[in-house]
């Protein structure tokens, strides 16, 4: 069986800074990628997709983002292709196609089972991210709904729901951004548990992430007093405030239950919808530790503090939402976790 010093698993944002950072610390990462593709979840995301923030402020460590223009917001396709070209500069090897199964402790080790194989390695870094596990909360009606049912995972473009009855759920940044592009060509509702909180995303003529930053909130070690990550405000230059304003789309509490195609909404109104667009966020795609006992909870939570498992050492995560602090699961920010997760990883290899 092969044997390495550190199996980083996923291939995005999180595992190629961590790589990074491992290097640097005189140790050799082995990235397991599971796609075909070393830039993660990116390619993946809905077409209009563009950045809450500004090309300065999106960069890994040792390559800024490109661009002349830094105070631009980058689009989904920016950011895959800065991906692919920090993977391709890095001197680390990254295996695509190569899903791991299971995780196993083994002695002072881990075995990781991958598809068609396994192999060994002193310390485990999982930076598989959410995208593959899409949170789908339990709403009133929708195991009896008849009518499309998808999550924002699946939502490309406007396309296919021209002319069409549409509601999507949910108050974040994304489900304000999705409902916002279909309400052009669609009739649709927001439908969320109470009022859509907004921040403005420019504050005295700069970029709100000028303000976190320089005020050290970006960086503030928070995340270690929050059991669980708190909801965003959406981000705003105006537009998506006045969109809903002028009802496109417009905003209306959670339905309570559906009967076939129609939807039961709290005045007792009845209405016909032809689909329902779940933007409600993700969860920690983590199934591969579960033979790791301690290393999750019983919701496949993360058990770790700043990103080292409380109970399984030698094993490490990095982009986790708040896993530190506000920007941890940020291109900003990631690499900032991934270095203290590498300094930390290397000194526990270093006593063994």
């Amino acid at each position: 069986m092969e044997h390495i010093d550190v199996a980083v698993i996923g291939g995005g944002q999180s595992g190629l800074a961590t790589a990074h950072a491992l290097l640097r610390r005189g140790l050799r990462p082995v990235v397991l990628e599971a796609s075909d593709h070393a830039a993660g979840s990116w390619p993946h995301y809905y077409d209009s997709l563009t950045l809450f923030s500004p090309a300065r402020y999106n960069s890994l460590p040792g390559m800024p983002f490109p661009g002349a223009d830094r105070d631009r917001y980058p689009h989904r396709d920016e950011v895959v292709t800065y991906l692919t070209a920090y993977a391709d500069r890095l001197d680390a090897e990254i295996r695509t196609g190569c899903r791991v199964t299971a995780v196993r402790r083994t002695g002072d080790g881990f075995t990781a089972e991958l598809e068609g194989g396994r192999l060994s390695a002193r310390a485990v870094v999982a930076a598989s991210g959410t995208f593959g596990r899409p949170h789908r909360p339990a709403l009133p009606g929708l195991e009896e709904f008849t009518g499309q049912v998808l999550h924002a995972a699946d939502y490309r473009s406007p396309a296919a729901f021209s002319g069409r009855r549409v509601v999507v759920v949910g108050a974040g940044n994304s489900a304000v951004q999705i409902a916002a592009e279909l309400a052009e060509t669609a009739h649709v509702t927001l439908a969320t548990r109470g009022p859509v909180k907004f921040a403005a995303q420019r504050i005295l003529d700069r970029d709100l992430h000028f303000w976190t930053v320089r005020t050290g909130l970006d960086t503030a070690p928070l995340g270690r007093l929050l059991a669980r990550p708190p909801a965003q405000p959406v981000l705003d230059d105006g537009r998506y405030r006045a969109a809903l304003a002028a009802g496109r789309p417009d905003r209306r509490a959670l339905f309570t239950g559906a009967v076939g195609p129609k939807l039961l909404w709290p005045d007792g109104q009845r209405e016909e919808v032809d689909a329902i667009v779940l933007a409600t966020g993700y969860r920690p795609d983590l199934p591969y530790l579960a033979p790791l006992h301690g290393a999750l909870d019983d919701e496949g939570i993360p058990r770790h503090r700043e990103g080292l498992a409380t109970a399984v050492p030698g094993l490490a995560f990095v982009g986790l939402e708040w896993q530190r602090s506000l920007s941890s699961n940020s291109l900003r920010g990631v690499g900032r976790d991934a270095d203290r997760v590498a300094r930390r990883l290397a000194a526990h290899l270093a006593r063994r």
